[in-house]
């Protein structure tokens, strides 16, 4: 339009209006997709010469592109994140047993976060269509590195979930939790043009798989592409992570129902699901026995009276509760937990709760609302795709996000049992800021894109095709 405007002052006809508008599209098109050019960078001022055709201006370099509200929230939440692991940590830090003061944990999550936001940025420079060429190899990368836990993996509290790397520890399961997404992302993507046709359950007589054409069409098309990585994911998460596996399995299936899955196909999903987890606690498979002593330890709670307890007695959610009690509306005060020396890991698993008594009611829902509101920016952000593929990995990663905060939060106050979930971005951890900032990244770029109308758009690969 800036390219009609000026031609038109200068008195230049329609034919090289649009001989300008081409070359723009060729620029733009021919943009390298790590540099995250700009679409509209090589308009020029409105006082340029004609002479300005035949030398374009270079498109401008930005180093944070995309949604900025998002930008601000990340910011937010890494701010938060430092204050709290500096004082919640204080309990670790005077430990009888260690040498380390509170400066070596603020020192070695301020690292973290550093590192993981850079890579946040490299990440949003890089296309959609990059991430949709490797998402089979990062897929299968992730499960095997998952798998290979279990063999040679550090082993705490009974669940063996990280890779020794020298003075690190790497959790592959956050790699593969947006592997997944990305994967299936993938897979929903090259389907659209005939998704509703096609089924991804196949019947419960599986001798019949074999035999029948229509139970291996469903197979070939639904069963094997669609179903089976979230399966597979979930299967070899599970024996560590149970609740990190269900957070999987919730987020494939929002997925799928965004996707434009039969809803029928669906609803049986969910049953399989929950007939899956009846046969695992009936055999106590993997953490089964852990993950029914939480329920049980929950129930206890909401059933029977705990005021005459001794304190030595209570359990991490109940001290995370008395946290929430002694913050008020205000708060203690930043550093002034009291409870932050009672729970066992105040700086992770029961961060919020920590966060309440230090700074209050009316703080801890603004970051409630920070977590809901990066779903909200990612509703946008799809909104503005057109194309399936970037929309449902938007949409998917999001989900991750907000629903693993949720379940933290949740935890703390004891609408559900124990998860050990970390709160995304602001515990303290290594592989779970890592991963959150690229996935993240991943939804800046998708942002970027649409900011530059550079997607691409193949035949038959949108959400809203019938």
């Amino acid at each position: 339009m800036e390219r009609d405007e000026q031609y038109a002052a200068y008195g230049e006809d329609d034919q090289a209006a649009r001989t300008a508008r081409d070359a723009a599209t060729a620029r733009r098109r021919e943009a390298d997709p790590f540099t995250g050019g700009e679409a509209n960078g090589e308009s020029g001022d409105s006082g340029s010469d004609s002479g300005s055709e035949n030398n374009p201006e270079k498109p401008r370099l930005r180093l944070f592109n995309g949604d900025r509200v998002l930008w601000i929230i990340i910011t937010a939440l890494a701010v938060i994140s430092v204050l709290v692991v500096y004082s919640s940590t204080a309990k670790m830090a005077y430990d009888a047993h260690t040498a380390r003061t509170t400066a070596h944990f603020l020192r070695q999550q301020v690292m973290i976060l550093v590192v993981s936001l850079v890579i946040m940025v490299a990440v949003q420079k890089i296309d959609c269509r990059i991430y949709n060429y490797f998402a089979r190899p990062v897929y299968l990368l992730s499960v095997l590195a998952t798998v290979a836990v279990y063999f040679i993996g550090a082993t705490t509290n009974g669940a063996a979930r990280w890779i020794p790397l020298g003075p690190f520890q790497f959790q592959p399961s956050e790699a593969l939790k947006v592997a997944t997404v990305l994967f299936l992302a993938q897979q929903l993507a090259a389907r659209q043009s005939r998704i509703d046709k096609i089924r991804i359950v196949p019947s419960l007589k599986f001798w019949s798989w074999r035999r029948s054409a229509a139970q291996r069409k469903i197979w070939r098309e639904g069963t094997w592409p669609i179903l089976m990585p979230v399966v597979a994911a979930c299967a070899v998460i599970f024996p560590a992570h149970t609740s990190s596996a269900v957070l999987v399995f919730l987020a494939s299936w929002v997925m799928m129902l965004i996707g434009r899955v039969r809803f029928g196909e669906l609803l049986k999903l969910l049953g399989l699901a929950a007939a899956g987890i009846v046969v695992i606690m009936t055999l106590n498979l993997g953490r089964s026995e852990t993950a029914e002593g939480r329920v049980s330890t929950w129930i206890h709670l909401w059933t029977r009276s705990q005021t005459e307890k001794p304190i030595e007695h209570l359990t991490d959610t109940e001290r995370s509760m008395i946290a929430i009690y002694n913050g008020g509306i205000l708060g203690q005060g930043a550093g002034q937990s009291a409870m932050r020396v009672e729970m066992i890991h105040p700086e992770s698993d029961y961060a919020y709760a920590f966060f309440v008594e230090e700074y209050g009611i009316i703080l801890s829902v603004a970051l409630l609302m920070l977590y809901l509101w990066i779903f909200f920016r990612a509703i946008e952000i799809f909104r503005r795709c057109g194309t399936a593929f970037p929309g449902l990995l938007v949409l998917g990663l999001a989900l991750l996000i907000t629903c693993q905060a949720l379940l933290h939060i949740m935890v703390t106050v004891n609408l559900i049992p124990e998860t050990g979930q970390t709160l995304p971005l602001i515990s303290r951890g290594g592989s779970s800021v890592l991963f959150t900032t690229i996935a993240l990244g991943m939804i800046l770029s998708v942002s970027r894109q649409n900011d530059e109308q550079s997607h691409e758009r193949p035949r038959g690969e949108t959400l809203y095709e019938r």
